[in-house]
């Protein structure tokens, strides 16, 4: 079995004060050619609540969490932090865990499902990190998918009695559940996991079900989509969550429970996207919204953490803790989750460098081993993707 001597925590980043923040979103957009004005509307956003993007510090309470847990569970890994996005980068933390000796690592990244930007992104990242520090950089090895762990569903079903326990009494026992995710491309979304693709959609779905199966009660729900980020000319998943609080009003829906089953905090995204445009939507539409919290460092979750270590150390998980939608070990083959759609012919995906293969695998891409926004939304068609 692998024995590890150190934790990486691997996210996205976003600014730190309003000096941040232009450089920060071009950061996130370089070579995608978006405008200076788009990205200054999206600015915006972030100037509202003084230029502080909440990811990095939830990043800084997680890791600290994950080290208390990891110390009161006998395990003795140093936690280590770095972005994809914004410092602390994760090239220099890479360098650190080099300087520090590390020769193996196990990294978390702070998203729970598979596609490209949710998982195969973080391991491309990961993998130029370690190029560019050099024959010293560690082996990193990527945590599972965690869409349905226990860790992971138990404090969003906690979180979405608080939240429907705060509606009034007359609305609340039949209040529908909107659960949200990042919406991507359709063509990202068909290409996501191992062929035949489909694994983005497939898992929230599953998230979303188990969540609502342990709220209980008499509650409908639906999987909807927010933040989408591209031109309006290229399909993306929906519905978009606006449009479907319109459908839930116009059909004498009085009451909802946003869920934001895609996310781990609530950074930008969510406290933008929802708490302010969606909550926006529904005052005007005159329909009772209250929203679930995101796990954060809530103590079940970060136990899971520990937990998903502690397997990969420990051993082979039986299949049946992982259904039919998770795949064991690093995810991500030489053929999962490209940008595009899978090309047809020979059933081969686009050409792409696999990943850990220019450091003598450093990423346990397993081949024989199975297997982020929805739209159109209202002046969001083309906002840079911007996630801290």
């Amino acid at each position: 079995m692998p024995a590890y001597d150190a934790f990486l925590l691997v996210s996205f980043g976003g600014p730190e004060g309003p000096d941040d923040v232009m450089p920060f979103l071009e950061n996130v957009t370089r070579g995608r050619g978006i405008p200076r004005e788009r990205l200054a509307a999206v600015a915006e956003h972030y100037y509202a609540v003084g230029g502080v993007s909440p990811i990095n510090q939830q990043c800084r309470d997680l890791a600290a969490a994950i080290g208390k847990d990891f110390a009161a569970s006998g395990l003795d890994l140093p936690v280590f932090w770095g972005n994809r996005n914004w410092a602390p980068y994760l090239t220099a933390t890479v360098a650190e865990l080099a300087a520090a000796g590390a020769t193996r690592v196990i990294a978390f990244v702070t998203s729970a499902y598979g596609s490209y930007s949710g998982c195969r992104q973080y391991l491309e990242d990961i993998d130029q990190a370690c190029a560019e520090v050099g024959p010293a950089a560690p082996r990193i090895d990527k945590l599972r998918h965690f869409f349905n762990h226990p860790g992971f569903i138990e404090p969003f079903a906690e979180h979405v009695r608080a939240a429907a326990a705060a509606l009034p009494a007359d609305v609340r026992e039949d209040a529908p559940l909107v659960f949200t995710a990042h919406s991507v491309p359709e063509a990202m979304a068909a290409s996501s996991g191992p062929p035949p693709g489909g694994l983005y959609e497939a898992q929230l779905a599953e998230a979303s079900r188990l969540v609502a199966e342990r709220v209980g009660g008499t509650h409908p729900w639906r999987l909807v989509y927010q933040s989408r980020s591209g031109s309006p000319a290229q399909p993306w998943l929906g519905p978009d969550v606006g449009e479907h609080l319109e459908d839930l009003a116009r059909s004498g829906a009085r009451a909802a429970v946003l869920v934001p089953v895609g996310f781990v905090s609530d950074h930008m995204e969510v406290v933008h996207d929802l708490d302010v445009e969606a909550a926006q939507t529904a005052e005007r539409l005159g329909l009772r919204l209250t929203r679930a919290a995101t796990p954060g460092t809530h103590p079940r979750f970060v136990s899971m953490i520990t937990e998903l270590v502690r397997e990969r150390v420990d051993g082979p998980v039986p299949a049946a803790m992982l259904g039919s939608l998770q795949p064991p070990r690093d995810i991500c083959r030489a053929d999962c989750c490209p940008a595009g759609p899978l090309r047809t012919g020979a059933g081969q995906p686009p050409p792409r460098r696999a990943v850990g293969a220019s450091r003598g695998g450093r990423h346990e891409v397993e081949p024989d081993r199975r297997g982020d926004r929805d739209g159109p939304r209202r002046g969001s068609h083309d906002r840079p993707a911007a996630a801290g």
